[in-house]
């Protein structure tokens, strides 16, 4: 085997390889990514078995067809070595000979028969949503999704299909976020996405897609990216319970000077207390050793009484980075219970911090 390309171009495909590769046994075939050349395209595969990807790619001239997989981390970090030229690969024997004018290297090969094979779409049913559409409303709850939760369903977000909406849900136990989709559907499906999908399909997709899903897996592909994902069995929680039906006081908020006046308390405190009264908005700083800051915003507010809660500035900070409308709604009912923001079609539902 035999193949060239510019460094730009298997560098670019290298770096979006890393996540799908095993990082912690160099040993395992799955720390190697998968090449192979035939006619004029170059299939490039990466995968811990559960989650991969793969690349096809034109942009290599082909002398000779072959197949072989390489340490994927030790690929990269010779490509990155290298001059903005181009680099040729040669198998030899059972090595990877990986040369650029006077530069060489060489790396050792896994026989390529022993790698994971990839699911395919054959036999798995289509996912009928506007891509766009949903890679947006993936972002906007990906903060909200936990990252270790021992209820592994929490490590995901739910893509819950309905006959005329869908919702898409991230939780960490401590607040929820959702968007609602309208949309038209035949069949009911309800699936738990993993995390590091998600965060993956926001890196490398950003136009329409193909999506297709299993018992086990989920399949997002495009003319140059072919993703799987193993999804996450397990019952999701039933959010629709902890999204409060209605709430006693409602308020549109400006954006920006609540993010103004939030990133004031944040240089004493990352929790802060917020007061409502007539016109005004105070936030102040919650115990931290002596140190205290406070500041407040006007806003159209009438209410019968004084109200204060409390609540982690990370939330509410994740939830108006995903906004794009100039204010957004708060609703609450009282100081203990759970609040809800949203904007348009999105909402986070924050647990207060009890005081």
């Amino acid at each position: 085997m035999n193949i060239s390309t510019r460094k730009d171009i298997i560098e670019s495909i290298l770096i979006n390889a890393q996540p799908f590769l095993e990082r912690k046994d160099p040993t395992n075939i799955t720390s190697h990514i998968y090449i192979q050349a035939i006619g004029d395209k170059v299939t490039i595969k990466a995968t811990d078995n559960e989650i991969g990807l793969e690349v096809s790619s034109d942009q290599f001239t082909i002398y000779d067809e072959g197949i072989f997989t390489v340490n994927g981390r030790k690929l990269l970090d010779i490509v990155r070595t290298l001059q903005l030229d181009n680099i040729d690969f040669i198998l030899e024997d059972d090595n990877l000979i990986i040369k650029q004018k006077k530069s060489k290297f060489k790396l050792p090969t896994f026989n390529h028969q022993e790698y994971p094979t990839f699911p395919t779409e054959d036999g798995k049913e289509n996912i009928s949503l506007d891509s766009i559409n949903l890679i947006k409303s993936l972002k906007k709850i990906n903060p909200a999704i936990d990252t270790n939760n021992p209820k592994y369903e929490l490590n995901g977000a739910l893509l819950d299909i309905k006959l005329d909406k869908t919702n898409i849900v991230g939780t960490d136990t401590r607040r929820l976020a959702v968007v609602e989709l309208d949309n038209q559907s035949s069949s009911e499906i309800s699936l738990i996405i993993p995390k590091k999908t998600i965060t993956e399909i926001q890196k490398l997709f950003l136009d329409k897609i193909d999506l297709y899903y299993d018992e086990n897996h989920l399949i997002v592909k495009n003319e140059q990216f072919f993703l799987f994902s193993r999804l996450i069995n397990g019952k999701y929680p039933d959010y629709q319970r902890i999204i409060p039906k209605s709430t006693i006081i409602n308020l549109t908020i400006d954006k920006k000077a609540i993010i103004d006046a939030m990133k004031i308390i944040t240089t004493i405190s990352s929790d802060i207390l917020i007061t409502l009264t007539n016109g005004l908005i105070t936030l102040k700083s919650l115990d931290s050793a002596n140190q205290e800051a406070q500041t407040a915003i006007e806003a159209p507010i009438t209410i019968d009484e004084e109200f204060t809660f409390a609540v982690n500035s990370k939330y509410m900070f994740d939830f108006l980075s995903q906004i794009d409308t100039n204010d957004f709604n708060i609703g609450l009912n009282e100081p203990k219970l759970p609040f809800v923001v949203s904007s348009e079609n999105f909402k986070t539902v924050i647990m207060p911090i009890i005081l």
